[in-house]
């Protein structure tokens, strides 16, 4: 198979209200250093000539165990004081799909989503089945313990005393602080938010699409509240000959505008190119309520990382090997 596309990889850790006055410049460095590390290991993939898929997979990896962002490790806590994960990975070149929610315990959501794709004729497991299939799988879980940290935990106490369900996209940050040697160094208190949902987008060498999406979902959910992360088309989508896209920001209203997809249904309805593709959705999202962004990259090597807030946590890399890690509008 002939190789000359040009590879590109895109990430992100969140969108919202970020402001350069609410952040220290050590947050800042632990913010960009893991994107960087998501960008780094995906990139390496596909220099390799790997798959658009693995470097989503592995990208998103790396993002749900760091701690900053709001999936994997750093996941927010329900109303309930649980911890409840959704993600979803498309592969554009087989037009095929795998997705979770509900999901606890299980380290890495988004290997387990991979394997909803390949290991069973479904989309999307949701609670106990997909906790069940994650077993059957032989996935690495994690205790409560792993995913408990103070800052998420402070959050959740704050939320409850409001009585408000909070998303991840406020003004305010959380502190980094110093812990003892028997604890993790990364680990962080005092949120005032914590600006989550990771994901990734890729192009590689055979002009191959992928997307992959994942979260811990809302701070204080109740009620078994499912966002656009997990569902097909609204927060995740690839199609080779359109583009890849990965969500963020809050859900309702990327359900409702079914803003992954309309990115490549403007591509291919409209023949419009990314960047004006993924404005005229932005445009939309904004028309509708919604506030985020998204990242998109096409059968080129394009990237579009459009927003319609303050900021928003991301980076690309291209087959240059030159990483850009931005934060801010």
């Amino acid at each position: 198979m002939k190789s000359n596309n040009k590879i590109a990889l895109a990430v992100h850790g969140g969108a919202g209200t970020i402001l350069r006055t609410e952040m220290t410049a050590e947050l800042e460095k632990e913010y960009r250093a893991g994107l960087e590390n998501a960008l780094q290991t995906g990139l390496k993939i596909l220099q390799s000539k790997g798959s658009a898929l693995d470097a989503v997979e592995r990208a998103v990896v790396e993002l749900e165990n760091f701690p900053l962002f709001n999936a994997g490790r750093g996941s927010v806590f329900t109303h309930e004081g649980k911890n409840e994960m959704d993600a979803a990975i498309m592969d554009g070149k087989r037009f095929k799909a795998g997705a979770v929610a509900f999901l606890k315990n299980v380290k890495n959501p988004i290997k387990l989503a991979r394997l909803v794709m390949e290991r069973t004729g479904h989309i999307l497991l949701a609670g106990n089945g997909a906790n069940e299939f994650a077993r059957e799988m032989n996935v690495e879980f994690e205790t409560d313990a792993y995913f408990f940290t103070d800052f998420r935990f402070e959050q959740l106490q704050k939320a409850r005393a409001a009585g408000v369900v909070q998303l991840d996209h406020t003004a305010e940050e959380p502190e980094l602080v110093e812990k003892s040697e028997t604890e993790n160094k990364s680990a962080i208190r005092n949120p005032k938010s914590a600006i989550g949902t990771v994901g990734a987008a890729a192009c590689d060498v055979f002009g191959n699409l992928a997307a992959a999406t994942s979260t811990g979902g809302m701070t204080n959910k109740k009620f078994g509240r499912i966002g656009d992360t997990p569902i097909i088309g609204a927060g995740t989508y690839a199609e080779n000959g359109t583009c890849a896209v990965s969500c963020t920001g809050h859900g309702e209203y990327f359900m409702l505008g079914v803003t992954a997809f309309d990115v490549a249904a403007r591509m291919k309805y409209k023949n419009l190119n990314l960047e004006d593709a993924a404005r005229e959705t932005v445009e939309r999202l904004t028309e509708i309520g919604g506030e985020g962004g998204f990242i998109a990259v096409d059968a080129f090597g394009n990237v579009a990382l459009p927003f319609n807030c303050e900021g928003m946590y991301r980076g690309f890399v291209k087959e240059n090997g030159e990483t850009v890690v931005e934060i801010y509008r």
